[in-house]
């Protein structure tokens, strides 16, 4: 693993600790996000609304239920990436 594919990691695990439990988090997208996307299933989250048709992707094939902006009011959290 690179120096910085570990510094990516590291970050991700850092996000995590500001995702609790039912929880509606907002999702964008980056390689930095696609490293927090394989820790979510570790975090029972209420649902996610995904910035892109990838992330959608990703967190369905994780079974995270996907909200949809319109509908979702109020995130608890958003994060974004690089």
């Amino acid at each position: 693993m690179s120096d910085q594919q570990a510094q990516k990691q590291a970050a991700a695990k850092a996000a995590l600790s500001y995702i609790e439990d039912d929880m509606i988090l907002g999702v964008g997208t980056g390689s930095t996000v696609n490293c927090l996307i394989e820790l979510l299933p570790t975090v029972k989250l209420a649902g996610a609304v995904a910035s892109s048709q990838v992330t959608e992707d990703k967190l369905r094939a994780l079974g995270i239920e996907i909200v949809d902006l319109n509908f979702a009011g109020t995130l608890d959290l958003y994060r974004w990436g690089r």
